[in-house]
């Protein structure tokens, strides 16, 4: 067995049988480790698990995973929303072997569990997503590749061997530079592009604003763009674009951005460690970098051309046109939305609110499920987004339509407290309690979850 099947084994995860009695699995462990006096490295209950994250994590790095939009009535209302529905357990069912496998776009996964993409990881440990990527290959459960990542594609693609994996997108002001991302996860053997919806502008978040802080202005959460052949390229043309004896490229050429002069801060300590940050998450470091100026005009350029708010449906062509793979949209809660999706040929959507980081007083991400769900009619599948915490939360979106759930939030908090075995223990939890709610439920697979399993309470 290979490393990443023993640590699977370790944590009670199946990696060959579709049947599972991972949940008994894993409480045996924790209780055999306890005779031991040993506890689990992480705190069980998601709660806990999230003070005990915010008491390691600096209070920048805090409020960027933690905080929400506005008042975070969003983040309410996705725990509210989760909270309403009840689950029935039916009795005197065989459910002594319950099986937790999927079909997603061809691959049968073991579970209906994926993992959120998450930027700038490296705020909350040194190894950020490798530590990610390592954990969710090792458990069988496909790591969705941030578009903000802290660690490129391709070195998160080695460490995973064959484990699934799916790229995330935000679709740049650059053509160019989305073209390339989609060709880079199509050779790193990403599965699927999930194009996230609701960023083309970041959510006002007080939490971040009142610490004045974005991670990104560091240079952190941008390897994606800084291992990038065409961005890099961009870079160097804007700088030379920029110069006062060489005109400025054609105001809406292709793929291009004019320079924009913003407002500059005063030279201060903080200014200059700021800079000095940006030349150290660099490729090659600060002492290669000391006397470079590209890791500034990195950061300027991805500031310029980050995210397109006028990104419409047609624009999907585009995107058909530069990849194979399936396309999922992450972001939509309208049923109409859903209805313009199938019309343009997408693969797949996810329900999400971004976790309540965009808009506040915006719809929970489970309410908005079953509109999506029936707009579809089983058409393409549709997962499920945000506010989840545990077990039983998979099981309520499951029975409300899902077909699988993405986990966000928690899996950062044990990545701060523990690293890659962090990541997997939080996934072990997860995943534990989720078959021990199928089988107490009464269903002995996923398939025989229903809405007829819920009722509001």
């Amino acid at each position: 067995m290979d490393k990443l099947g023993a640590a699977a084994k370790l944590h009670g995860h199946p990696m060959s049988s579709p049947h599972s009695d991972i949940g008994r699995q894993r409480q045996r462990a924790i209780y055999v480790s306890g005779v031991a006096g040993k506890r689990p490295r992480v705190p069980v209950a998601s709660v806990e698990l999230e003070l005990a994250a915010q008491a390691v994590m600096s209070p920048e790095a805090f409020a960027y995973v933690a905080g929400g939009a506005g008042r975070e009535t969003t983040m309410d209302a996705n725990r509210a929303a989760l909270d309403r529905w009840r689950i029935v357990p039916r009795e005197l069912r065989d459910c002594e072997q319950r099986d937790l496998s999927v079909e997603l776009f061809g691959r049968k996964l073991p579970s209906p569990l994926l993992l959120a993409p998450i930027g700038v990881a490296e705020m909350a440990h040194r190894d950020a997503d490798l530590a990610v990527a390592r954990a969710a290959a090792s458990m069988r459960v496909p790591h969705i590749f941030s578009n903000q990542a802290s660690v490129p594609m391709e070195a998160c693609t080695a460490a995973m061997g064959d484990a699934p994996r799916w790229f995330q997108l935000y679709w740049s002001k650059s053509n160019d530079v989305v073209a390339s991302f989609v060709r880079r996860a199509e050779a790193c053997g990403c599965e699927a592009i999930v194009l996230t919806l609701d960023t083309t502008m970041l959510g006002w978040r007080p939490r971040d604003l009142a610490l004045a802080y974005l991670p990104f202005l560091e240079g952190k959460g941008i390897a994606q763009y800084t291992s990038d052949p065409v961005f890099m390229r961009e870079v160097r043309e804007a700088g030379r674009a920029s110069r006062p004896d060489e005109p400025l490229p054609e105001r809406g050429s292709p793929g291009t951005v004019r320079p924009t002069a913003g407002p500059r801060p005063p030279l201060t300590l903080r200014t200059i460690a700021t800079a000095l940050a940006q030349k150290a998450n660099f490729p090659g470091g600060l002492l290669r970098n000391l006397a470079s100026a590209e890791p500034r005009a990195a950061v300027q350029r991805f500031v310029a051309t980050y995210s397109r708010p006028n990104v419409t449906w047609d624009d999907l062509k585009f995107l058909r046109e530069h990849t194979k793979l399936p396309i999922v949209l992450k972001g939509v809660l309208h049923a109409d939305d859903a209805k313009l999706a199938l019309a343009h040929g997408v693969d797949g959507l996810i329900v999400s609110n971004h976790g309540g980081r965009q808009i506040d007083g915006e719809v929970a991400s489970l309410d908005a499920l079953p509109g999506v769900v029936d707009a579809v009619a089983g058409k393409i599948p549709v997962l499920f987004d945000s506010g989840v915490r545990g077990g039983a939360d998979v099981f309520k979106a499951l029975a409300l339509g899902a077909t699988a759930v993405c986990l966000g939030r928690p899996y950062v908090y044990g990545l701060a407290l523990a690293g890659e075995e962090g990541v997997r223990e939080v996934i072990a939890n997860v995943l534990a309690e989720f078959d021990l709610t199928l089988g107490l439920a009464g269903c002995a697979s996923v398939q025989e979850i229903g809405r007829g399993s819920l009722v509001r309470g």
